[in-house]
């Protein structure tokens, strides 16, 4: 059976939202059900067109069929598997963690200390993408004293079959490790550099696990149906939405904050991702809001011990009809925040500009920022993917400018462009040099151009520059060298207090508030990092 034509078919739902009727489509999945498979590019493509229906169903019926495709999936693949069929191509990331693969990557030693933990007969050290056993010599030989007989003055010493002899007979490889490693006394950042050293790949058989991407659903959920056409780009207003009516809040208890965030590492080490607050999360402030139209999102802080040193930190994790669409991090100062912001590949053809508008909107609600910068690297700065995709027009459309004069000017000419030549697309080299800046869109009440000339460095630098005093929290260290801040009022010394102690307890929403309060730091601060960094030559 050619099942081109049938993909092809199934494929174009996709984008068929309020027309036709969706009993077409259900027809479509029942006959899906009978569909042989002979290439992982079939599977591949059959599974994310499946995935995206379920996330934008047409009908419930929609949702339910999808479903049991999905959840059967693994089936489907060892099928492939025992044909001889080739896995590797199931390990891509934008692709993976579909049911019945597997995936190699390295992961960090926290992620790896909890993906072990919750799934222990599923991931292992991956032994045969090992390519510099000797990296385990001297982590091992602080473990293993009688390892010191052989690692030192041997050529090739066969490490797993080590520890195959030092660990129980039930134990994973892996498992033994970190305990080992847990047993040492070393702080926990000593540990995680220990652990890194090895750049261990680690492999995860997926099977039928309830996290794969094929499976894993926020249960108990309202099915948003789809029978109207999608928000389009053009229909959505950032500037609407930023004045929006507040979102309803709910605080998680600490069980459920818990399973989430286990939740949400898994989903991202699935698709070969970590983010650090999905490694650092604060557990006792796990939110939830739901943005409409089938999307909820949970998003949290870091705990005081893994803050940054001077922006606020926020991230978190977006789902479509309890699906995983993605997922959303902040790094603010003051009222100003640097969004970064991903969607999965399965969902690009779905809503994506409300969902960030939405996003942004929950954002300015919860921590008062209204300046969003967009980082060169999203619209395709050393990330040939986000050029390919044309990721600048999508901020852009939605109201972004570039910060840099010569940029600017760029665009205004595309644009002009745009207008005259109907179809007309931007080149790639065009693209590039627009990536080169930094974007940003300055939402109500925010002070036009204040944040243009910012870098974060810059202000990191100045004070470094300064003489900032190492023996101080490194908040302290920059508040120190603030010109004028020996002319500040008493209110205004007693708000710095306060802003220094917020950064160390509680959530770092108040953090900001309190910033947003300090009109005077603020300024000094901006100007300190509107400063270019002094080179060698100058």
């Amino acid at each position: 059976m050619d099942l081109m034509p049938l993909l092809d078919r199934l494929d174009a739902w996709k984008a068929d939202f309020g027309q036709g009727d969706a009993s077409q489509l259900e027809k479509l999945l029942t006959a899906a059900a009978k569909w042989r498979l002979s290439t992982p590019a079939e599977a591949i493509r059959l599974h994310e067109t499946l995935l995206f229906l379920r996330a934008y169903p047409r009908s419930s019926r929609v949702a339910r069929l999808a479903d049991r495709l999905l959840f059967h999936f693994a089936d489907r693949i060892a099928r492939l598997q025992s044909g001889g069929a080739d896995m590797e191509p199931f390990e891509a990331p934008e692709v993976s963690g579909i049911a019945g693969t597997s995936l190699c990557a390295v992961f960090s030693h926290d992620v790896a200390s909890s993906l072990a933990a919750r799934h222990s007969r599923h991931i292992d050290i991956g032994w045969d993408r090992c390519d510099e056993m000797d990296k385990f010599g001297p982590v091992l030989a602080r473990i293993l004293p009688l390892l010191a007989e052989d690692w030192p003055v041997e050529a090739h010493v066969p490490f797993r079959e080590w520890i195959a002899a030092a660990r129980p007979h039930r134990s994973t490889d892996l498992a033994w490790l970190l305990q080992q490693l847990a047993a040492l006394p070393l702080s926990p950042g000593e540990r995680s550099k220990i652990y890194g050293s090895l750049d261990l790949p680690l492999s995860w058989e997926i099977g039928d696990s309830p996290v794969s991407k094929s499976r894993l659903r926020l249960p108990g959920r309202k099915l948003f149906v789809h029978r109207e056409p999608l928000i389009r780009r053009g229909d959505v207003s950032l500037l609407r939405e930023l004045e929006s009516p507040p979102l309803a809040l709910r605080r998680l208890p600490p069980p459920e904050a818990r399973r989430m965030l286990h939740l949400i590492l898994d989903t991202s080490a699935m698709r070969f991702r970590e983010l650090y607050g999905f490694s650092h999360p604060d557990e006792r402030a796990v939110d939830h809001a739901d943005l409409g139209r089938g999307v909820e999102i949970f998003f949290f802080g870091v705990p005081p011990e893994w803050r940054l040193p001077l922006r606020a930190y926020h991230a978190g994790m977006f789902f479509k009809n309890g699906v995983p669409a993605g997922y959303v991090e902040l790094l603010s100062l003051f009222e100003r925040a640097e969004v970064g912001f991903n969607l999965y590949y399965t969902f690009r053809e779905g809503e994506s500009a409300w969902l960030y508008a939405r996003l942004l909107g929950l954002f300015h609600q919860v921590l008062g920022v209204n300046c969003f910068a967009v980082d060169p690297y999203q619209i395709g700065l050393e990330n040939p993917e986000a050029i390919d995709s044309g990721a600048f027009w999508f901020y852009r459309k939605l109201g972004f400018r570039p910060v840099d004069p010569e940029a600017a000017a760029l665009v205004a000419r595309e644009e002009r462009r745009i207008g005259r030549t109907p179809g007309y697309r931007s080149a790639k080299r065009t693209l590039e040099r627009i990536a080169g800046t930094s974007l940003i869109y300055e939402g109500p009440g925010a002070e036009p151009g204040a944040w243009d000339k910012f870098r974060i460095r810059n202000l990191a630098l100045a004070a470094q520059r300064a003489g900032a005093n190492p023996k101080l929290p490194p908040l302290a260290q920059v508040l120190e060298t603030i010109p004028g801040r020996a002319r500040w009022t008493r209110e205004e010394k007693r708000a710095a207090a306060r802003i220094l102690q917020a950064k160390q307890e509680g959530e770092e929403s108040r953090y900001l508030m309190e910033m947003q309060r300090h009109s005077g730091l603020r300024a000094a601060m901006i100007r300190a990092g509107q400063t270019p960094p002094k080179t060698a030559n100058t």
